[in-house]
């Protein structure tokens, strides 16, 4: 399911609207549980799987490795798990990651410590542009190796480690870095300890949690996880709820569209995906969460938002972990926001699919909103909810998700005329953006 180039055209403010809708699966969860799936033994069962170019990117580079993967219908997959150390690929084959970072740091720490792996790594045009320097850094401690030297960005091939031995990590706010020391880890030589110091999402450590011979946590002032390298892991059961990040966009839209209510069901709502919820609670926003229930560690429920005044936002920098992919519409809030709103802790939203809060800045440039960007910190001199219909908001050809979704939320406010290239870039997380845009009552054109 790959999608052509397109470019997307709004130039007509939204309505208010009282709605009930439910998002898209989890991206994180469902490449998550295809990799895992894929490294356990037996067969993993994983319903409500997000069906998005990156997810499809997943299973295309396992069934390239000798993973059985079958649908049995919509949203719905059994992996037939093939063990640990057990994924081959005849030498310098070529694996492509598409568009997904996730795929690709996760992949690559099962790779670095499964045998004889010899192959060919890259990604589309804007993953090919982002440094994997942590990443390599971090496997080639396990013994892996990758060329060519000091290359940091795909293409690059790697030779996995023969005789991968346990590391000691100390993690920083990354959970895609610390989720492939853990997947390394598993099929290591003695133990693998992370010292979790900034929390990050614990999906990766939820997804082993019933492998206790595998994963050990312990919590006090810092999180200590131990991974005991050598042991097979159980199959998987688990339903996949809806992505919070994408609920994210949908959230916004709702505060500031005066006189709308809406209802998001079903919702993930793991601790360490909640920031933007907290930070806008703290800012008295109306949101509610509720029908909360607990299945495999992570937790679910439904969203009820309804429009309301905000108060400028301050967030700090040890927030970021779990906002890193809702800063973007924290930004469009805060533009629309009375008063100053400030980001910190922000320096890592450069190594994006794009240097996100750079573009972000350019965007709300183009509509009037002032803004000043340092390396860490972003401040927004938001004006409030005002008319932009003599205003332009354009957008090139960045191919990151998370900028498109803004620009069209931030159009559909403001009435702006708004042309986004390469809007296609939003299937990677969200395939079914466009289609509650509309339920919602928005309206766009679509121009090939």
């Amino acid at each position: 399911m790959f999608h052509k180039s397109f470019s997307l055209l709004l130039s007509q403010r939204i309505s208010p609207y009282k709605k009930v809708i439910s998002v898209d699966s989890d991206k994180s969860l469902s490449i998550r549980s295809f990799l895992i799936g894929a490294i356990s033994q037996n067969i993993t069962n994983a319903k409500n799987v997000l069906e998005s170019e990156d997810v499809f990117s997943t299973i295309k580079c396992l069934k390239q490795l000798g993973v059985k993967i079958k649908r049995k219908q919509k949203g719905n997959y059994l992996v037939y798990g093939k063990g640990l150390g057990s994924l081959n690929l005849k030498n310098n084959s070529k694996l492509n990651f598409g568009n997904s970072g996730t795929l690709a740091r996760l992949l690559i720490g099962i790779l670095s410590t499964t045998p004889d792996i010899n192959a060919y790594l890259k990604g589309d045009h804007s993953l090919n542009k982002r440094s994997m320097k942590s990443l390599l850094d971090l496997m080639t401690r396990f013994g892996a190796t990758f060329t060519p030297k000091n290359k940091y960005n795909f293409p690059l091939k790697i030779i996995s480690s023969q005789i991968p031995v346990g590391i000691k990590y100390v993690s920083g706010n990354s959970a895609q870095l610390k989720s492939a020391v853990i997947l390394a880890g598993l099929n290591s030589y003695g133990n693998t300890l992370i010292i979790e110091k900034v929390s990050s999402r614990d999906h990766t450590e939820n997804l082993l949690i019933k492998n206790p011979q595998v994963l050990k946590i312990k919590k006090s002032k810092e999180k200590i996880i131990t991974v005991y390298g050598k042991k097979q892991l159980k199959s998987l059961t688990l339903n996949i709820g809806g992505d919070p990040s994408s609920a994210a966009f949908f959230t916004a839209l709702t505060l500031l569209n005066k006189n709308s209510q809406l209802i998001i069901k079903n919702v993930g709502l793991n601790y360490t995906r909640t920031g933007f919820y907290e930070i806008l609670k703290n800012q008295k926003a109306n949101i509610k969460f509720y029908n909360l229930k607990k299945e495999n560690n992570e937790i679910k429920g439904d969203i009820l938002v309804k429009s309301c005044k905000l108060k400028p936002i301050k967030v700090s920098a040890k927030l970021y972990s779990r906002t890193t992919d809702e800063y973007l519409i924290l930004f469009v809030l805060a533009a629309l926001t009375k008063g100053v709103s400030t980001f910190k802790g922000i320096s890592d939203l450069a190594n994006k699919e794009s240097s996100r809060a750079h573009e972000m800045k350019k965007i709300l440039n183009q509509i009037g909103v002032k803004s000043i960007l340092k390396k860490d910190e972003m401040k927004i001199y938001g004006k409030g909810t005002f008319d932009a219909h003599k205003k332009h908001i354009s957008v090139g050809n960045l191919g990151d998700h998370r900028v498109a979704m803004c620009a069209f939320i931030l159009g559909a406010l403001t009435n702006a005329k708004t042309k986004i290239k390469n809007f296609e870039t939003v299937f990677t997380s969200s395939p079914s953006f466009l289609k509650i845009m509309k339920s919602l009552g928005a309206k766009f054109e679509i121009q090939k």
